[in-house]
């Protein structure tokens, strides 16, 4: 039946009320118990009504139907009540998972029994804290640092203390202060941002972070600052060997170092989801990789593992970077010369190859090249691959949508079938790939798969996500176990 104007708008104001009420509960779990709750993944800490409405409509990707306000506001409530300790909390699963007990059960009962292990510790957290150094304030440094202070909590895992840069001008401080302020692509600082000129520290949303100058990694002295221990991410590029790197090492307070680019020689390339597990205590120097490796990486094991891939080639459709020049000069490397703001510029690309060195059974199957368009972010990777077993577009596509849901890789991959989305409309996106399932074309055996990405925000989530593995510092996750596959209603096309 369909609703009238006036009770549409009744239902929605009534929606609405109930997510305004619900955003005190999630702060005081963040606050007060270091609980971080979400909804399939999307983070419902420091977000506003509007958004919330919006993570429970995301919902009817995994169960063709909305999450129900009416249901999740008395699960945060009932979660509120039982003093818990630091965690992860995914309220739609706990929700299915709940709708999925025998009748009659009490929704207090099971969530003191699913949540067992933290009922009654009221914020006790058994993670040691690490203390950061963003050695590098360029387009990554600064979205790293969002991502740190976003997720700084209690104090307790990664704690951003410094960043390390060359003096730029006498007010470098505040103008690096402003570039985390504000930026042209991903929009303004969501908090308050304060200098101190005087002690040369930026404080964001609560977190002080010490600006050091220098131009040297090896003779730091983080202690002096109280640093200990730390985690160095270089994000200069400027060393990408062992020996390079090791130079943090030589600082006092560095215990391990990460670079947010390919590593060259044996250095571990990790692309979290895929080979994070990797990373040992030894480790002391570890590479994220780089952009268009974390987007395309996933995607690939995920074909590879259902339909084998025989060989390869990735096409990279990439925004312009730093590394280019804004009009035509000189530069050391062929064609990146030329102006980035009135060119496509064919270069190109160490990415197929890097792919093996996280997933070794490609090792010589892929090849690949780039294309560097006059965009400022959101790149895009076409995935040109011949097959074992052959297949159809609804397969893979039916594929691809439900490892972007419920398997290991639904942190790194997204999938969308909308005829209208464009580059912009990914902006922002926290996963390292998107495929776009209208566009993938399969005949047979030869298969293309388009796949988007944010290769600055999306790239820097994976980043913290090796940070996070590094030090050993994510909090245990609840439910345990997601709801059986057998209680999910089927899965359709859902066009966002």
């Amino acid at each position: 039946m369909t609703q009238s104007s006036d009770s549409c708008l009744d239902s929605w104001m009534g929606r609405e009320a109930l997510a305004e009420a619900m955003i005190p509960v999630i702060g005081r779990l963040y606050r007060e118990n270091n609980v971080v709750t979400s909804i399939h993944g999307r983070s419902l800490i420091n977000k506003s009504s509007m958004n919330i409405l919006k993570a429970h409509r995301f919902a009817r990707r995994m169960s063709n139907a909305e999450l129900p306000l009416e249901e999740t506001a008395p699960l945060l409530d009932a979660l509120a009540g039982l003093e818990l300790g630091a965690a992860a909390v995914d309220i739609a699963l706990l929700n299915e998972k709940f709708k999925a007990q025998a009748p009659g059960t009490s929704l207090e009962g099971f969530l003191r029994e699913e949540l067992a292990e933290i009922v009654g510790r009221r914020g006790a957290d058994d993670r040691t804290s690490t203390d950061v150094v963003l050695y590098g304030f360029g387009r990554i440094g600064r979205l790293l640092a969002r991502l740190l202070i976003e997720k700084a909590g209690g104090g307790h895992g990664l704690r951003l203390r410094a960043i390390v840069v060359r003096k730029g001008a006498e007010n470098d401080l505040a103008k690096r202060a402003s570039l985390l302020r504000r930026d042209s692509v991903h929009g303004s600082f969501e908090g308050t941002i304060r200098v101190d000129e005087e002690a040369n520290t930026i404080t964001a949303n609560g977190v002080q972070i010490q600006v050091i100058y220098s131009d040297n990694p090896s003779t730091v002295d983080y202690t002096a600052y109280g640093i200990k221990n730390a985690l160095v991410v270089d994000n200069t590029g400027r060393w990408r060997d062992a020996e390079g790197l090791s130079q943090h090492l030589q600082s006092k307070g560095v215990a391990r170092v990460l670079l947010t680019a390919p590593g060259k020689g044996d250095l571990k390339n990790i692309v979290h989801g895929i080979n994070h597990r990797d990373i040992q205590d030894s480790d002391t120097i570890v590479t994220a990789a780089s952009c268009t490796t974390n987007a395309i990486t996933p995607v690939l094991k995920a074909l590879n593992d259902k339909f084998g891939v025989i060989h390869g080639h990735v096409e990279t459709v990439h925004s312009f970077t730093n590394d280019q020049n804004l009009i035509d000069n000189f530069h050391k490397g062929d064609r990146r010369g030329r102006s980035a703001a009135l060119n496509m510029v064919i270069t190109e690309t160490g990415a197929a190859k890097a792919v093996a060195k996280a997933l070794p059974e490609l090792q010589g199957k892929l090849t690949g090249n780039a294309i560097r368009v006059p965009t400022p972010d959101v790149s895009m990777a076409i995935l040109n691959l011949n097959l074992e077993t052959g297949t159809t577009k609804d397969e893979v596509n039916n594929y691809l949508r439900e490892m972007s849901l419920h398997s290991s890789l639904r942190k790194q991959i997204d999938y969308i079938d909308s005829p209208e989305v464009v580059s912009t409309d990914f902006v922002g996106s926290r996963r390292a790939g998107i495929v776009d399932g209208l566009a993938t074309i399969a005949n047979d055996k030869n298969l293309v798969v388009y796949v988007w990405y944010d290769n600055e925000f999306g790239y820097s989530c994976q980043v913290v996500r090796v940070m996070e593995e590094m030090a050993g510092v994510n909090p245990p996750f609840f439910p345990a176990q997601e709801v059986p596959a057998a209680a999910k209603p089927a899965l359709e096309a859902v066009t966002v």
